[in-house]
Parts: C-alpha cells; sequence; structure tokens
C-alpha cells in the first residue's frame, strides 16, 4: 500500500512538472505573439521553427535516454555530423542525383550512428569509464574523422532530392523534418513505455546494483542505449546536411548545451532513472520559441548562447533546491511518525 502511495505522488509530480512547462510555453506563445505580432504569428515563421526544431529535438531524445540510464552523451553533435559527412560523401561517390546513392548514404549514415555509439556504450558499459569522459573524448574523434573526410570544407552539391528532407513541406504547410521528428518521438514513447527494456532502462539509471541482482544485463543495456543515441543523432545529422544541402563537422556546435538544457529542463533527473518523454518534447518547443524570438527580436546569437547557458544553471539549482525541500519534508514526516 506505502509503494502504491509513494507512486502515486510521483506521478503527480510528473504531471505538475508537464503542466508547468505546458503554462510557460503558453506564456512565451502570448507574450512574444503581443511583443512581435507581425512576424511572430505568421505561417511562415511556424515553418521555420518546424525546419529548425527537428534538428536539435532528435538529438535531444537521444541525450534523454542516456541521461535515464544514468550518464550523458556529449558526442551527439559529433556522431550527427559524421553520419551527414559519411553520407555526402557516398552520395558524391556513387553520383549525387542516384537514388541508389542517396538510399545507401542514408542507410550509410544510420550504421555509422549506431556504430559510434556502439563504441560509446563499449567503453562506459564495458570498462566503466565515466560516461562524462568517455563521450567528450568520442566528440573529439567523430569530429575528427570528419575532418579527414572533408579536408575542411563542406562537402556540398547534395541532390534536390536529398535536400526534400530537410526542406520540404507536406500538405504545402507541414515540414517533412517535423514529421519525421513526432515520427521518432512516438515510435521512443512506445519503446520506452511498453517494452522490456524501457523498464530496465529506468532501473539502471535509479539503481545499477539493484538493477543487476534483478537479472538486467547493464553493459547490454548501455550499449543498447548509446546505439539508439547514435541512431537518433544519424537521423539529425540527415537533417542537418539535407537542410544545408552540404556536410560539414562544425554544424549545429551549439547544438550539445541545447540538448543538455532541454533535458534538464525537461524534467530528466542528472543523475538518471527520472523523466518523461512528454516534458522533453515540451521544453523542446520552448527552446524553439525562444530561439525564434531572439531572432525576430534580432538578439546576437552569442548572447543566445550566454541566455541558454544561465537558464540550464538557475534550472539545476531550482530543481536542487526542490529536491532539498521534498527531502526535509519526507524527514519531518517520517519523524512524526516515529
Amino acid at each position: 500500500m506505502e509503494k502504491q502511495v509513494q507512486k502515486t505522488g510521483f506521478l503527480r509530480k510528473i504531471e505538475k512538472s508537464t503542466l508547468w512547462l505546458l503554462l510557460l510555453l503558453i506564456g512565451l506563445v502570448v507574450v512574444v505573439s503581443i511583443a512581435a505580432p507581425k512576424q511572430f504569428v505568421t505561417l511562415a515563421n511556424f515553418q521555420s521553427m518546424g525546419f529548425q526544431l527537428p534538428e536539435f529535438g532528435i538529438m535531444s531524445l537521444g541525450m534523454m535516454i542516456c541521461m535515464i540510464a544514468g550518464g550523458i552523451d556529449l558526442s551527439i553533435v559529433g556522431m550527427a555530423n559524421l553520419s551527414g559527412i559519411v553520407a555526402a560523401a557516398f552520395m558524391h561517390a556513387v553520383g549525387v542525383d542516384s537514388t541508389a546513392g542517396m538510399a545507401g548514404g542514408i542507410c550509410l549514415a544510420l550504421v555509422v550512428g549506431m556504430a559510434c555509439g556502439a563504441f560509446n556504450g563499449l567503453l562506459i558499459g564495458g570498462l566503466r569509464i565515466p560516461a562524462m569522459l568517455v563521450t567528450l573524448c568520442a566528440q573529439q574523434i567523430f569530429m575528427g574523422l570528419g575532418l579527414v573526410i572533408t579536408k575542411g570544407p563542406a562537402i556540398a552539391g547534395l541532390s534536390e532530392a536529398y535536400q526534400v528532407i530537410g526542406n520540404g513541406v507536406v500538405a504545402n504547410a507541414i515540414p517533412i523534418a517535423l514529421v519525421l521528428f513526432i515520427g521518432v518521438a512516438v515510435v521512443l514513447f512506445f519503446v520506452m513505455k511498453y517494452t522490456v527494456y524501457g523498464q530496465q532502462l529506468y532501473l539502471l539509471g535509479s539503481n545499477p546494483v539493484a538493477s543487476r541482482y534483478s537479472g538486467v544485463n547493464n553493459i547490454k543495456v548501455i550499449v543498447k542505449t548509446h546505439m539508439i543515441s547514435g541512431l537518433l543523432a544519424a537521423v539529425a545529422g540527415i537533417v542537418i546536411s539535407s537542410h544545408y544541402g552540404s556536410a560539414k563537422s562544425d554544424y549545429g556546435s551549439a547544438y550539445t548545451l541545447q540538448t543538455l538544457l532541454i533535458c534538464i529542463l525537461g524534467g530528466i533527473s542528472p543523475v538518471g532513472g527520472k523523466g518523461k518523454l512528454a516534458g522533453v518534447v515540451l521544453a523542446i518547443v520552448i527552446i524553439q520559441v525562444i530561439s525564434s524570438a531572439f531572432g525576430i527580436l534580432r538578439v546576437d546569437s552569442f548572447l543566445k548562447t550566454f541566455v541558454f547557458g544561465l537558464i540550464l544553471i538557475a534550472v539545476m539549482i531550482m530543481q536542487y533546491w526542490a529536491g532539498s525541500g521534498s527531502k526535509k519534508i519526507k524527514t519531518t514526516k517520517e519523524k512524526q511518525i516515529g
């Protein structure tokens, strides 16, 4: 009975967090709409947001599962760019306008992303090296491999058919990349909620020792998690290279900070085991609205990065205070019962 009450309280806490994010999103939209109605409340602006959001949004979902597992993935941008570069190089080698070259390049990019994720997972799970160190070093490795392939400049001249992924629309309004993001989010929701892997992921992040004694192969779950993260990074890399019509090793360099901010803002615990997809999706939309507002108001991009950093620190401090407060309340109740 006690466990059931605790679980209900936790679910209520998650619902309150999601409601708070929803109210924050509505408030931001109202404020920006009032401040710049002619620029913000337009189909062109919403389409622009729909083209930009999937690039860091899909990466954020990869970061999310790694953090739920009790780790982190600081190499996600490097994996995305390397996957896009490999796809672009393959298409140029086979034939840019070739359908087989395009299909093969996309498949090869996905394989590269999963291989990079497996590399991270094996080092983290098998050798028990901290995830932050592994993925930070891996980011430099993947970026270096991208530079070796491109020799520095971007690989440009990709086919119009390939660029449709990042620039095309459905029903003359909805960006294809946004539809792709929604599809990825829906699949990941079912994987995390209704599969054994999803349950193992949360258990691993909550208590690795208990997970191991429960019969869960922690190494296998870690490797699988980082492979999924690598796969999602590759999808994001395809969207980015398609959007720009080229591939380069330093595209989206600010996305690492944004994905971290999104996960923390979305309620993912930095120590693992807690967080929901709904919160992260709302946080993705919130960050996109803020970015769009900065663009409309012509705020300097360096200042935007500074503001995102401040928001990240502020949210972590608020979570710490909230956690300390809940612990004090729990301790007080236990003393009263005792």
